[in-house]
């Protein structure tokens, strides 16, 4: 009898499990080391394919850090922005937001390596995350280690929202904190993601009304020069390779240079200035100014929310075979 009962409980257990099992595939969650079983060498395998393109096209480090934001806070982190226009399919790289923008291509050849591996396993979505991840270690910024995978990819683009969802170079700064604090991110967190302008560049085209007719006098003046030799037309070509770096100092470095010179008035965006200066986010700044280890710590913080925006999961959406179309 007891045997019984034994074998009726383990039986009930086991439906239960069985049960979860059929749940948790329809409704996913990210985790951690997600393709361990389906693919045990994906994560090394983005791992090696950023690190030689890094040291082949060194930019390309910058590029996927920049991948990461314009996907996720567009909707979601679902690689909608790899898409491009085909198959009744408008891409989102037409936006204007997304000027500037390059190294797409690469992703094929990341893609194109976990294909020969593990066909039709790994996302397009996790490869966003996973290969700004790595490389943010190409750019000497912090190993972040608790970056969870288990993206599914989305079967469209959403060009319509990117106007609204992405900041401008000259939006305020309130509404980039509103806009980060909308997809659950605090502003301590969204200061220390500002953090990696410390690796870009800003094209002339959007600082010169700073420069022209009159300097904006928050400016550093001998910046400002500076600048004015970097973009000496106030109606630059916006076809030309026409920029100035955030960092002159460590411009290929996430590192807290950023703060010291945002701090000196020597920002690029308006932006910069109000960040080094408004009572939400001096006081970050000014910490995050003096310790590079303690802005390591929140932009890897930033990073990981980031990267868990709205993913879809489970069965939503679908595995790419080419992260530049649907299936």
């Amino acid at each position: 009898m007891a045997n019984a009962k034994h074998f009726c409980l383990f039986g009930f257990f086991c439906l239960l499990l069985q049960l979860f099992s059929i749940f948790h595939i329809g409704n996913g969650e990210l985790e951690m080391n997600y393709y361990r079983e389906s693919c045990p060498k994906a994560e090394e395998i983005i791992r090696q394919q950023v690190e030689t393109l890094y040291y082949k096209h060194g930019n390309t480090a910058v590029s996927w850090l920049r991948n990461l934001f314009h996907d996720c806070v567009v909707k979601s982190c679902d690689a909608s922005l790899l898409l491009e226009t085909a198959r009744g399919v408008e891409s989102e790289q037409k936006s204007k937001r997304s000027f500037g923008m390059r190294n797409f291509k690469y992703v094929k050849i990341i893609k194109d390596a976990l294909e020969k591996e593990c066909p039709s396993t790994v996302s397009c979505a996790d490869i966003v995350a996973l290969s700004a991840r790595d490389g943010i270690v190409m750019l000497k910024g912090p190993k972040i280690e608790m970056i969870k995978t288990g993206r599914r990819d989305s079967r469209g683009s959403y060009l319509g929202d990117v106007e609204t969802l992405i900041p401008n170079h000259n939006d305020s700064l309130s509404s980039v904190i509103s806009t980060f604090n909308s997809i659950g991110i605090d502003v301590e967190a969204t200061v220390a993601l500002l953090g990696a302008h410390s690796v870009g560049r800003v094209h002339c085209v959007n600082l010169v009304h700073r420069l022209y007719p009159t300097i904006d006098p928050t400016l550093d003046p001998s910046y400002a020069l500076y600048l004015k030799k970097r973009c000496p037309s106030p109606t630059p070509d916006p076809n030309a390779v026409l920029y100035s770096r955030n960092d002159r100092e460590t411009p290929m470095v996430v590192d807290n240079m950023y703060y010291q010179n945002i701090m000196a008035h020597k920002g690029l965006l308006v932006i910069d200035d109000e960040l080094a200066t408004d009572p939400r986010t001096a006081p970050f700044v000014a910490k995050m100014a003096a310790d590079n280890g303690y802005f390591h710590e929140q932009f890897s913080r930033g990073v990981r929310l980031l990267s868990e925006t709205n993913p879809l999961t489970g069965d939503q959406g679908e595995i790419r075979k080419d992260c530049r179309y649907v299936n």
